[in-house]
C-alpha cells in the first residue's frame, strides 16, 4: 500500500541523515521514479524534504523533524526495543521493525543497544499464531464478530464471539470475547482455535464488568491433589513450581501438593513422570491413574 510505503520512506529519513533515491528504491522495491513522487507527496504533506545533487547528494529530512530520543536512556530504549522485537516474533514484523528502526538512535550508539534479552511469544504454530493474531486485532478494531471451531476436552464447538482483548498468559496466547452463544464473557486459546474468519457483522462493545477482566479467575486452582514424586524428579518441579513447591521426606522422596482445574491435563501431565511419582490423594484420582496405567498396558500388551 502507498501510504504503508510512505510511512516507511518517513521512518527511513528519519532514521538516516542521508540516503540516495536508489537505495530507497530498492528498499522498497519500486523504481526511481516512483520514490519521487513518493517524495513529492511526502513534501506535500508539510514534512520538509531536502536534495542534494552529486556524488555526495542524497535526500534527507530537515533536522527540525527529526525524533528526539535523547529524552530515553540507553536502558529505557533497550527495554522498549526488546519488548517491541517480543511482539515482532507473533505480529506484523515489518511493522514493528519500522518502529524499532525510528525508535533506535544512530549507528554509534547501536553498540549499547545490542541485544541480551531474547524473547519469542510463538509456538510450534507460529505461522498460524501470527496469521490469528493478526485477524483478530483487525476484528477487535473493526469491532467485528469472529467465527471459528474451538476443541476442548468437550470436543469440537463452534463459537461465535465479540473478540475484545488479546492475552499471553500461562505461556500461551488467548483472545477474550463475549460468546454469543454462552451468552457470556470467555477465554478461548489460540491453539485450540482453527478454521476461523471475521464475519461482515459488527457489533457494539459491551462495559465489560472490572470482575470479568481479572482472567485468573478462569483458571481458578478449586480442586488439590498430593503426589509423591523421587528425587531425580526434583528439577522439574523446580522449573515449573519452584524450589519452594515440595516437602522432602524422611526417604529422601518429595511430597507435592497442587491445586489444579482440569483433571485430565494434571493426570496425563503426572503420567508423564512414569514410575518417578505416585497418586496418595484423592484416593479417586489416584484409582483413575491406576486406570490409565492397565488401558496403556493393555494397548501394548501384545509387545510386551
Amino acid at each position: 500500500m502507498k501510504i504503508d510505503r510512505l510511512l516507511g520512506i518517513v521512518t527511513t529519513l528519519l532514521q538516516c541523515d542521508k540516503i540516495t533515491a536508489p537505495e530507497l528504491a530498492g528498499r522498497f522495491e519500486v523504481s526511481r521514479r516512483t520514490i519521487y513522487r513518493d517524495i513529492d507527496d511526502i513534501c506535500k504533506a508539510g514534512i520538509p524534504i531536502i536534495s542534494v545533487q552529486g556524488g555526495d547528494g542524497g535526500i534527507s529530512i530537515s533536522e527540525g523533524y527529526k525524533l528526539d530520543k535523547n529524552v530515553l536512556t540507553v536502558d529505557e530504549l533497550q527495554n522498549i526495543i526488546t519488548g517491541l522485537k517480543s511482539l515482532g516474533s507473533v505480529s506484523d514484523a515489518a511493522r514493528i521493525e519500522m518502529l524499532i528502526n525510528k525508535l533506535s538512535p544512530k549507528n554509534e550508539a547501536v553498540v549499547s543497544l545490542k541485544d541480551n534479552i531474547l524473547i519469542d511469544l510463538s509456538s510450534h504454530y507460529k505461522s498460524s499464531l501470527s496469521e490469528k493474531i493478526t485477524m483478530l486485532k483487525r476484528a477487535i478494531s473493526e469491532n467485528k464478530l469472529v467465527n471459528f471451531d474451538y476443541y476442548s476436552e468437550k470436543g469440537q464447538t463452534n463459537r461465535t464471539i465479540e473478540p475484545y482483548f488479546l492475552t499471553f498468559k500461562w505461556t500461551a496466547w488467548y483472545v477474550f470475547g463475549y460468546c454469543t452463544d454462552k451468552r457470556d464473557y470467555r477465554l478461548f486459546k489460540l491453539n485450540r482455535l482453527w478454521r476461523h474468519m471475521i464475519l461482515d457483522d459488527v457489533f457494539i462493545p459491551r462495559e465489560i464488568p472490572v470482575e470479568e477482566l481479572d482472567f485468573d479467575d478462569y483458571f481458578v486452582d478449586g480442586n488439590k491433589i498430593t503426589v509423591i514424586f523421587d528425587k531425580a524428579s526434583e528439577y522439574r518441579l523446580i522449573e515449573e513450581y519452584g524450589p519452594e513447591c515440595y516437602e522432602v521426606m524422611g526417604d529422601g522422596r518429595l511430597k507435592f501438593s497442587v491445586g489444579y482445574t482440569n483433571k485430565d491435563y494434571i493426570l496425563s501431565w503426572i503420567l508423564g513422570f512414569g514410575d518417578k511419582a505416585k497418586i496418595v490423594e484423592p484416593e479417586d484420582m489416584a484409582k483413575e491413574l491406576t486406570q490409565l496405567a492397565k488401558n496403556i498396558i493393555t494397548k501394548y500388551g501384545h509387545d510386551i
